[in-house]
């Protein structure tokens, strides 16, 4: 089980599940030359996808390529169910980083037999996940700078106002589907720049809620 730590403090709940969304960001799906959705694309990872980023993660081998994608991660701190904007801003513990690791081959090759894909997105370590800070420091969840390098390169940057579907909206309408728990993350989905990872690879990843509330997290992959 993991728990999540709410500024280095462990959070009261382990992981449960892990909410999902897919093409959340239109240059990401484009960037993969998929069509840009009109209703959010929901997919679930189990707790045990789960890791601390920091600091270092694994990746799978022998499976293809192992691409990272940067998200907003969410951790829920009490029960949504059929939620409003107001009730999940109350039941939101905290923000922070995650990445949703994909075997795009593996992927690539399930979607072109219309198979379900969860073997590439919901294996043992499919998501590393920083700490978080705490929920009130967010004054605007529409506001939220993320970025990631890798090797001292950047590959990804975004802001939650980019999303096709906001975060607080978007966790009312995962509410009415599936009950969330204290200990669930919602991850929000991925800006553009995609791309693999190598063992070896050093990252770092930010998070800017406001000028004076960061979140960064350095990591190597294994």
């Amino acid at each position: 089980m993991f728990v999540p730590v709410i500024e280095g403090e462990a959070f009261a709940h382990p992981v449960g599940k892990i909410v999902c969304v897919g093409r959340n960001y239109a240059e990401h799906a484009k960037e993969l030359n998929n069509p840009v959705p009109s209703a959010p694309i929901l997919f679930i990872k189990p707790a045990d996808a789960a890791v601390a980023l920091a600091p270092s993660f694994a990746i799978p081998a022998d499976q293809g390529s192992v691409h990272h994608e940067l998200e907003i991660a969410v951790l829920i701190g009490s029960r949504l169910r059929a939620a409003d904007e107001h009730e999940v801003a109350a039941a939101i513990a905290g923000v922070g980083l995650g990445l949703d690791l994909t075997l795009r081959d593996v992927q690539a090759r399930l979607k072109e037999k219309g198979h379900p894909w969860e073997v590439a997105k919901a294996f043992d370590g499919a998501c590393p996940l920083t700490e978080f800070l705490r929920a009130d420091k967010v004054a605007d969840w529409q506001a939220i700078a993320l970025q990631l390098t890798r090797n001292g390169d950047r590959q990804q940057q975004g802001n939650s106002g980019d999303m096709l579907f906001p975060v607080l909206p978007l966790i009312a309408h995962m509410s009415r589907i599936f009950t969330l728990n204290p200990g669930d993350v919602i991850m929000t989905g991925t800006p553009a720049g995609v791309g693999p990872l190598q063992s070896g690879d050093e990252l770092s990843l930010q998070l800017t809620v406001t000028a004076g509330a960061q979140l960064s997290s350095h990591t190597r992959v294994e």
